[in-house]
């Protein structure tokens, strides 16, 4: 199918499975529907099953947007007291379109825990309470990592179940399935050949003779700026090789914890930090946690610019410099927390695993297959590269071709059902299709809904879209102040709302010295006051200034 096709059925409002091969363009016919829907002023969820993928749409987890976080199972009553928080209600009831990317990587009872929720929400008994929903994903990819409750170096065999195809929730949802044929990513056509005959499951000895071909007995690692391993293991002798490589004062910090401690061994067990993390300044990092008001999530990679015993400086890809701050995981008991632990959301990463990789784009690698041992790693592996020419092989195993035959079969059985429908729609007249969309837009717009928008919702829109403070006054005719007191109201209700692009409204520097501010003032009586900190600052920056930093503390 083509985007084009795929395009005219999501404006329908149909519940839809988008899928395809790595590079056929799925992300990119996402963006198109998304701008689609803000034309249309439709309220758009957009979530992933992790961190990474969550910020190529600027959106986040489907875990913090549904609220339900990263717990395996949910009673009714921790439903209802999830259903109870303002800002998840505020979010969820206006929601009228959920996309969920990489939703391969999600478990089946997860799905079915946010659709108990949205249901729960929305007061409607309909799948998710009725809104379309959008799921975007490949199951040629790994499948879910179960917790690492034993050995922390091999994943458990997956059991099939685990496939969010065999939720209740996606049986529910009668979806229709787009699979795209289209490829985007990669300009190689030979490279397209290999990934296919894998996808094919029909690799032959020709295809084998040209990946041979590419394994390399010596490799300059400055010029390879990503290693994918197939287990933890070799990924730290590598990172600790490359430490001990650089010169300087090492710096090691100890993960804290309170609690139990056979619950302390658990969130130790799950946690990606490590117990122990040693860095020195040039290392090569990756950020293991979400926090989106400094601009980071789980998978963000960067170099340690500056760390001390007290503080760890990251400078991103992006060219952003942040202060990295111990965060907590916690296990937690009808609102009590349990047990605690606390670290540097960070790991070294010269070399990461190829589980890890996923979502990613590559132009280079230096990837090890020689020790695969779960179905669809080699496919995951190969196919975050543009090209044959950035695949550097320290070796590949015979399992690394295999995918996992149920998601074989379905993979077949979708293609016929996509190859049915695109058929269908190409025959329909196009005033029919019309007619079903302008249904859709009906229903679901906010142009058609009767109530009056809160001046605080409208700003709210505004900031989702990407617009920074002065645009957002200016459009509005309203003064600075009024939208910041909308915004702080917003940051207070919904602290997982993602406004990291009002950090760009002040420079560096200024940034900088007004954050300073901030710590050295800290917390008077519950809050952060403005006078002190002006004070400090000597009446350098405006109380405006000084209210933007405030939102991200």
């Amino acid at each position: 199918m083509t985007q084009e096709t795929a395009l005219k059925i999501l404006k329908t409002g149909r519940n839809v499975f988008i899928t395809g091969s790595a590079g056929s363009g799925k992300t990119h016919l996402v963006r198109k529907y998304i701008s689609w829907l803000d034309e249309q002023n439709i309220k758009v969820g957009v979530t992933a099953s992790t961190g990474i993928a969550a910020t190529h749409m600027n959106g986040i987890t489907i875990h913090a947007w549904s609220g339900i976080g990263i717990k395996d199972h949910l009673t009714q009553s921790e439903i209802s007291h999830i259903a109870e928080k303002s800002y998840l209600k505020n979010r969820i009831k206006k929601t009228e379109v959920l996309i969920i990317d990489e939703v391969s990587m999600l478990h089946d009872y997860r799905l079915d825990m946010v659709d108990a929720v949205v249901r729960e929400i929305k007061g409607d008994d309909r799948p998710f309470g009725g809104m379309q929903v959008v799921l975007v994903g490949d199951f040629f990819q790994l499948p879910p990592i179960g917790r690492r409750e034993t050995d922390p170096e091999i994943w458990q065999e997956e059991k099939m179940s685990e496939f969010v195809y065999h939720s209740r929730a996606w049986r529910s949802l009668d979806l229709a399935i787009c699979y795209l044929s289209e490829q985007y990513r990669q300009e190689d056509k030979e490279f397209v050949d290999i990934l296919n005959s894998i996808r094919s499951q029909e690799v032959d000895e020709k295809i084998k003779t040209k990946l041979q071909k590419k394994i390399v007995k010596e490799i300059d690692t400055d010029t390879i700026h990503t290693q994918l391993f197939a287990r933890n293991i070799n990924v730290d002798k590598i990172n600790n090789e490359e430490l001990n490589k650089i010169e300087g004062e090492e710096l090691v910090y100890y993960m804290e914890n309170t609690g139990p401690d056979a619950l302390v061994s658990i969130l130790e067990k799950s946690c990606l930090a490590p117990s122990v993390l040693r860095l020195k300044e040039g290392a090569k990092v990756m950020f293991v946690k979400n926090n989106y008001d400094l601009g980071f999530v789980n998978g963000t990679q960067g170099v340690v610019r500056k760390c001390d015993k007290k503080n760890i400086y990251v400078e991103t890809k992006d060219g952003d410099m942040i202060e990295v701050e111990r965060m907590d995981w916690t296990i937690e008991d009808d609102g009590k927390v349990k047990a605690k632990v606390s670290q540097y959301p960070l790991r070294l990463a010269w070399a990461i695993t190829i589980h890890k990789s996923q979502g990613m784009s590559l132009d280079s690698a230096l990837i090890d297959l020689r020790d695969s041992f779960e179905k669809g790693m080699g496919y995951v592996a190969l196919s975050r590269l543009r090209s044959l020419s950035g695949l550097h092989l320290l070796g590949i195993n015979d399992k690394a071709f295999a995918l996992h035959e149920e998601a074989f079969s379905y993979d077949a059985k979708w293609q016929e059902e996509s190859s049915l429908l695109s058929g269908m729609i190409e025959s329909m007249n196009d005033s029919d299709l019309e007619e079903a969309q302008e249904d859709f837009v009906r229903s679901a717009s906010s142009k058609y809904k009767e109530k009056k928008k809160d001046t605080k919702e409208l700003t709210l829109e505004m900031l989702l879209e990407g617009k920074d403070l002065k645009e957002i006054a200016k459009e509005r005719n309203l003064t600075l102040s009024t939208i910041l007191e909308h915004t702080e109201y917003w940051k207070e209700n919904d602290p997982s709302i993602n406004i990291y692009h009002l950090r760009k409204m002040l420079p560096v520097t200024a940034w900088k010295n007004i954050w300073s501010a901030f710590q050295k003032v800290g917390i008077v009586d519950g809050h952060r006051p403005l006078r002190p900190v002006m004070e400090v600052l000597k009446n350098k920056y405006s109380y405006e200034d000084l209210r933007i930093v405030r939102l991200f503390l």
